[in-house]
């Protein structure tokens, strides 16, 4: 099946890709690479939930979150690229969960966003990756991704 036909066959609708919240481009292709700035839980605009893994935010809460960030990933790239069939592979994912202190299950909350990649991809969705605990990210949203793909 084509990354098209398992989008399809998963019940995902991509939502409309969302804007940057500020000074930045979402999408950059230089090459057969294509960066995508971080992205956020965002539904309709807004953060789906805010706060601290740890503290406000369970990690099941968290590990949507991350599946979110990374259906409007998803989102980014069909709007740029006309099809999600272009992509090859994706390459590397980056992915910061504002985290309390204690608070260690970083990669954990990432499996979503990881899952829904080889979900979509097959054996081309496998990635490199790193989960890194901050202590704030932008609007108080508890996971922000970054993604690295490699088009056709």
């Amino acid at each position: 099946m084509s990354p098209e036909e398992r989008l399809t066959a998963s019940g995902i609708e991509l939502p409309e890709a969302p804007k940057p919240l500020g000074s930045y481009v979402p999408f950059v292709r230089t090459g057969s690479l294509v960066f995508l700035s971080g992205i956020l839980p965002l539904r309709e605009g807004k953060l789906t939930r805010q706060g601290r893994v740890g503290e406000k935010v369970t990690i099941d809460e968290a590990a949507e979150d991350a599946r979110t960030a990374a259906i409007n990933a998803l989102a980014i790239l069909k709007s740029n690229l006309g099809s999600l069939n272009k992509v090859r592979r994706c390459v590397k994912i980056t992915g910061y969960v504002s985290s309390s202190p204690d608070f260690t299950d970083q990669p954990k909350v990432l499996n979503a966003a990881s899952d829904l990649m080889f979900e979509i991809f097959g054996e081309a969705g496998k990635h490199a990756r790193a989960a890194i605990g901050v202590n704030i990210l932008p609007l108080n949203s508890p996971v922000e991704i970054e993604f690295i793909f490699e088009i056709s």
